[in-house]
């Protein structure tokens, strides 16, 4: 079930507000400038399926969403626990940073930990299968694939290099939970 957490930067421990909503979660995200919505993931793919599979199976959402909103490259993370990089690629987006464009993703499969920290705030968007998030340009931020990864995510974006991440150098992330799959937190 997906999930919105709330903290301030400064207690990782109190929530100030927890929702499983979604409704909810995207009116609070909304605030933020966060698109949050739910689609239809019902497509049979599994993670770790080839990229190609997964784009194909997904084609006509890929299609109007690329229309609707210019992007110019679309690509798939799909991880799963079997994976023999898991580490290398969960440790990748683990630190704060941020992207000069949005960074949009649909969840087809599993789920995933986004964190974004704006302002004195920590948002913590527990994205599962279904789920599209759309996260402002310029967004401090970090995920979590958990350390057992089994997701596919399908990301959207407007600058033909794909994904570019400009980090902070905080220790921000270090600080606040990490994705347990499963977990009821």
């Amino acid at each position: 079930m997906s999930r919105l957490r709330i903290f301030s930067d400064t207690d990782p421990a109190t929530a100030l507000l927890s929702t499983s909503d979604h409704a909810a979660i995207a009116r609070e995200l909304a605030t933020i400038g966060v698109a949050f919505e739910q689609w239809e993931a019902n497509q049979p793919v599994t993670p770790g399926d080839p990229p190609e599979k997964i784009l194909q199976a997904y084609r006509a959402d890929i299609d109007r969403l690329v229309a609707q909103h210019g992007f110019q490259s679309v690509d798939v993370v799909s991880v799963g626990a079997d994976n023999p990089k898991r580490a290398e690629i969960r440790k990748t987006f683990l630190d704060e940073h941020f992207h000069k464009e949005d960074e949009v993703r649909f969840f087809v499969a599993g789920s995933g930990l986004f964190t974004l920290h704006v302002g004195d705030r920590v948002f913590e968007v527990l994205c599962e299968q279904g789920d599209l998030i759309s996260v402002p340009d310029g967004t401090t931020h970090w995920f979590d694939m958990g350390a057992e990864p089994d997701f596919i995510a399908i990301r959207f974006f407007k600058q033909p290099d794909g994904w570019i991440g400009h980090f902070t150098g905080t220790d921000i992330a270090q600080r606040f939970p990490r994705h347990e799959p499963g977990e009821a937190r």
